[in-house]
């Protein structure tokens, strides 16, 4: 490819509760952001469930890349990432209805009736995945049982949906598709004998392409919407943690990573899977990473539990101020609890409060008596969920570890920060706060030509771009 000197692209980074449309500018020794549009993406229950406002949530995408277009006449690319598990059906190129959340309830119908042809442990050799109730193969599954798969000719992920909405071309990114369950663990191809004992049709599933991959331009409906442009659609690591690592800015590769936001994804980045009986004991999933990296990871519960109770106190209409919290929280100086931040009892949206402290009372474990202290809680207990798993997944794969790099909107939390640091025993840098739209944005730009290199030379240009804040022990 023909290096350039530089040039702009657009990264759509999807959230399971907002999305944002940021430029960057890219080149050999430049890399800055623009934020052109931000907006809510939460999902919305009706009677058969908990669905994603999905056409809202292209209106919104359209609406920012037309804002981006303004902005920048001469954007080259656009890429889209997004949280991961989650799709549409389409029948006949046309959507079969809203997509259902990971966190709707029918997930557990799915589970039984896979682990009823396909054991934990013979599904973890093929797929080298974590188990975790809402993975794609059991949403697939719960489809199948309810007869929705019936005339449907393919399923797409998310970011997928959105890059067929505005290109026409109908495509699984690897990175993400890796997450389903139904991708072989090494040979990274979909796994159609599995999909044949479970009964899901092939023809659902669509090509796979790496990330880097040009997808083509924009159709005639998508650019009534987004504005004349000759602007490609660049499949990128589409699943949002596979583009924020990326952007991890290590100059080692004796780090781990967190990845921390709605979810928190903690582990290290291998050049070949660890599926063996400890690491499905110790609920480690092996999943794609952009050129062909693994990012062997365990899934916590995140910032989530945070947010859930914000939303609960917010319920009478007042507003809870995240930053006082966090100050009063790093005040506490009474001994706070810490409780399993991965029980799956915190996983559904509701009052987190009250799950929280039914959790602890039936381990006659004190209840935290204040706001403040029950932040502490929560943050101490994600440091020390973040803690272990960093020990387990060095163990597992005999990689070292010597920092640990915070990247995502978690970066901004300096007692998260702290506490994990000394959590670890291990320093802390925090930073890039954008770490999925600057992964996003790197893989179109090499793509593009405006930039060259390994993952090693990618990272090197967000060490200087983005120069991270470094929290040492005690």
């Amino acid at each position: 490819m023909t290096t350039r000197s530089g040039g702009t692209v657009a990264a759509v980074d999807l959230g399971a509760t907002s999305g944002r449309v940021l430029l960057a500018q890219v080149g050999p020794r430049d890399l800055r952001l623009t934020d052109v549009a931000r907006f809510q993406n939460s999902p919305v229950r009706t009677l058969d469930g908990l669905h994603w406002s999905i056409l809202e949530l292209y209106r919104e995408v359209v609406e920012g890349l037309a804002a981006a277009v303004r902005h920048e006449s001469g954007l080259a690319s656009v890429g889209i990432d997004s949280w991961a598990v989650d799709y549409a059906l389409l029948r006949g190129g046309r959507l079969a209805g809203a997509p259902y959340s990971y966190r709707d309830e029918r997930t557990a119908a799915g589970v039984d009736a896979v682990h009823a042809i396909v054991g934990p442990e013979e599904l973890y050799r093929r797929n080298g995945l974590q188990h975790l109730p809402f993975n794609t193969l059991f949403q697939l599954t719960a489809d199948r049982l309810a007869g929705s798969l019936e005339g449907a000719d393919s399923f797409l992920l998310v970011p997928d949906l959105v890059a067929y909405w505005l290109t026409g071309t109908a495509v699984a990114e690897r990175t993400n598709a890796s997450t389903t369950g139904l991708l072989g663990v090494a040979d990274r191809e979909w796994d159609l004998d599995l999909a044949d004992l479970l009964h899901l049709p092939a023809r659902i599933f669509p090509p796979l392409v790496e990330a880097g991959t040009e997808l083509g331009g924009l159709t005639p409906s998508a650019i009534r919407g987004v504005g004349r442009t000759d602007a490609v659609v660049t499949a990128v690591g589409t699943h949002d943690t596979a583009s924020a690592i990326v952007a991890v800015p290590a100059t080692t590769t004796a780090y781990a990573y967190i990845s921390c936001g709605t979810w928190s994804l903690v582990g290290v980045e291998l050049e070949h899977p660890v599926s063996t009986p400890a690491s499905r004991a110790a609920g480690f999933t092996n999943e794609g990473g952009v050129d062909g990296r693994v990012r062997f990871l365990h899934n916590v519960m995140g910032l989530w539990l945070l947010s859930e109770c914000i939303r609960e106190w917010e319920r009478d209409g007042s507003t809870v101020s995240l930053a006082t919290l966090l100050g009063q929280a790093a005040a506490v100086t009474t001994r706070v609890p810490i409780f399993d931040a991965d029980d799956e009892a915190f996983l559904a949206p509701g009052d987190m409060p009250a799950r929280i402290a039914a959790w602890l009372t039936a381990r006659d474990l004190p209840v935290p008596r204040s706001r403040p202290e029950l932040v502490r809680s929560i943050l101490e207990s994600l440091a020390a969920a973040y803690a272990s798993a960093i020990r387990a997944a060095s163990e597992l794969s005999g990689r070292t570890v010597e920092v640990v790099h915070l990247v995502g909107g978690g970066s901004l939390n300096e007692l998260l920060c702290r506490l994990t640091a000394d959590a670890t025993g291990l320093p802390v840098l925090a930073g890039p706060v954008e770490a999925t739209a600057i992964g996003n944005v790197l893989v179109q730009a090499r793509a593009q030509g405006f930039v060259t290199g390994d993952l090693e030379t990618l990272r090197a240009l967000v060490a200087t771009a983005f120069p991270p804040r470094r929290y040492e022990v005690g």
